[in-house]
């Protein structure tokens, strides 16, 4: 009798755990971390352009300002508008050069390093800016969509990712970094705060939206030269 009762149990216990392997387990809820990364993984690296909105402020007071189109996803190219307290030029961007008119004339375009057109926010390089901040103790927000990824950097440690843009943060002791990530994996906004240790430091916010093929950039026709052209 007693044999018979073990028996009718072991088999009980059988089909519940038969039961439960059939409606499966509850989904491991992803962390934050995970979420950003499977994000960055599956995002399409296709060569892109993208509509660019960046402000640059100390304050409540503007100091530049700068729309157009530039190529993500491929060497950073496009074309802008630039717009100071002191002025506003239309600027070309190339692999190589940078060239700046001022709005509305038809004067001698102005050529510069490409380098010029980063500032301290490596465009480029938005993926690895990103895991950057995470591996730097970064936290990730996930509130509402997109999801915000926020920590704080030194310009030496954004110089790991990308060498011009930490340069150009120098001499500042940090910078407070935001980065918007949506649903494709495309960094849609990017905000630093960039301080120091006396002089009174300053907000660059970048966004991008309307997402499309890249576009076709080279030198203005005047200063047209071999190996200019490109996305």
């Amino acid at each position: 009798m007693i044999h018979h009762r073990t028996t009718t149990l072991v088999l009980a216990l059988s089909a519940l755990m038969l039961s439960a392997c059939a409606t499966g387990s509850p989904a491991r809820t992803k962390t934050g971390r995970q979420v950003v990364h499977d994000r960055l993984a599956a995002a399409d690296d296709t060569p892109c352009s993208a509509a660019i909105d960046a402000v640059t402020q100390s304050g409540t007071r503007r100091l530049q300002h700068v729309t157009g189109r530039v190529n993500l996803n491929a060497p950073f190219t496009g074309r802008t508008t630039d717009e100071t307290e002191q002025y506003t030029e239309d600027v070309v961007i190339t692999r190589q050069k940078v060239y700046r008119r001022a709005t509305g004339s038809h004067g001698v375009w102005q050529e510069f390093p490409a380098s010029v057109a980063k500032g301290g926010i490596p465009v480029d390089r938005l993926p690895q800016y990103v895991e950057l901040i995470l591996e730097h103790g970064g936290s990730v927000h996930r509130g509402s969509e997109p999801v915000r990824v926020s920590g704080r950097l030194t310009p030496k440690e954004i110089e790991s990712v990308d060498r011009t843009s930490g340069r150009n943060l120098r001499p500042a002791t940090a910078i407070d970094a935001d980065v918007w990530i949506d649903e494709e994996g495309r960094i849609v906004r990017v905000r630093q705060d960039v301080r120091f240790t006396s002089d009174p430091g300053f907000r660059s916010t970048l966004t991008l939206t309307d997402f499309e093929s890249a576009v076709p950039v080279s030198a203005p026709p005047a200063v047209h030269s071999p190996g200019e052209e490109g996305r």
